[in-house]
């Protein structure tokens, strides 16, 4: 995994990957059961027009599990697939078009369990050395691309929680579309973000309703 072109704004991450555990990123469900599906996604950085920035992907309303959600490229392990980060590779390719040779992998995180598709998740970090436009290339996965700026992601106006009627709360971020970040993909963020030391205060009280999917 290279460091070799990574930004002096990554390197902290980068550090961080290899120290932080499980519980720290999801502390209600971080392991995963032996029968979870393996699945990776791609947490892709880049240099943007805005300063640094995210790419998050909003998916398609017709999409059999988290239809309608903010969430990173990626999806489950094929069996072709050498480890995950090939999966995650090959999903953002597949999904909206990123060449895996313009992607610098510095690091994994470890790996998660989402409990309402049984995906064992593990992230996988890495800089977009070479951006370029990008468009939806599974028109039935992908809505829209969403290059989030990460002092837009960080700034207390935009952060929020949400609540869902079993009970359960979490963190959310307002990223322009239709829907917020909320749910695992909003989780691993926030927690990450918290970890490195990224997070500005934000009031956790301020609570809106879930989008209804």
């Amino acid at each position: 995994m290279s460091w070799e072109h990574l930004p002096e704004w990554l390197r902290p991450l980068a550090e961080l990957a290899g120290s932080v555990e499980a519980e720290q990123l999801a502390p209600r469900f971080p392991h995963a059961p032996a029968d979870a599906r393996p699945a990776a996604v791609l947490m892709l950085f880049a240099d943007g027009d805005n300063g640094p920035e995210l790419l998050l992907t909003e998916r398609a309303a017709r999409m059999r599990n988290h239809a309608g959600q903010i969430s990173f490229p990626g999806g489950a392990m094929d069996p072709e697939d050498a480890d995950a980060v090939a999966t995650a590779l090959r999903e953002a390719q597949e999904e909206v078009g990123v060449d895996p040779g313009t992607v610098d992998v510095f690091g994994t995180l470890p790996t998660l369990w989402l409990p309402p598709s049984n995906f064992a998740v593990t992230p996988v970090l890495g800089y977009w050395r070479e951006p370029r436009p990008l468009l939806p290339i599974s028109a039935d996965e992908v809505g829209a691309i969403i290059h989030q700026p990460i002092r837009r992601l960080l700034d207390p106006a935009n952060r929020f929680s949400v609540e869902h009627p079993s009970g359960w709360r979490g963190p959310a971020f307002e990223v322009g579309s239709g829907v917020p970040l909320w749910g695992f993909t909003a989780g691993v963020v926030s927690r990450l973000f918290e970890r490195l030391g990224w997070e500005q205060p934000w009031d956790d009280s301020v609570t809106r309703p879930l989008p209804d999917f």
